[in-house]
């Protein structure tokens, strides 16, 4: 198994076709106070798997400040399993992870959001934290 692609969103869902959606994908933040936390912050993954990775899967995730101290980290399981015989499955599974998660700031600077399957790390996520007003850009408009 590894990872196809991780980021960090505004929102993201599974349509009912099992399509995902991603909506204000970013990679930077500015704050007007630190320490803070980042609201609501999705992140999202696609992993994909074959049939070799029918079974159990460990699924880890450490937030890493700019000085690369663990600010928050959490383990869960996936179970990647499936009703056909193997000789039925498809060559290649998407499985999509989605995790709405509060991020605690306590300096500026890059961040990181660490993602390990089964003890190995896989995908490093990169956040920049900036301090100051929101910048305002020429069209008007703010994201």
């Amino acid at each position: 198994m590894h990872v196809s692609f991780a980021l960090f969103a505004d929102a993201a869902n599974l349509s009912q076709e099992g399509k995902l959606n991603i909506l204000g994908v970013f990679d930077a933040v500015q704050v007007a106070t630190m320490p803070t936390v980042h609201p609501r912050a999705t992140l999202v993954l696609r992993l994909k798997g074959s049939v070799s990775d029918v079974g159990r899967h460990t699924v880890s995730l450490r937030w890493l400040n700019p000085s690369g101290n663990e600010l928050w980290s959490s383990l869960g399981e996936l179970d990647v399993g499936t009703a056909a015989p193997p000789q039925q499955m498809p060559t290649e599974m998407d499985l999509p992870l989605i995790a709405a998660i509060d991020l605690p700031l306590d300096d500026v600077g890059g961040y990181t959001m660490q993602i390990a399957l089964d003890d190995q790390v896989h995908a490093n996520v990169k956040l920049q934290v900036r301090m100051g007003a929101p910048v305002m850009p020429a069209s008007g408009m703010v994201s």
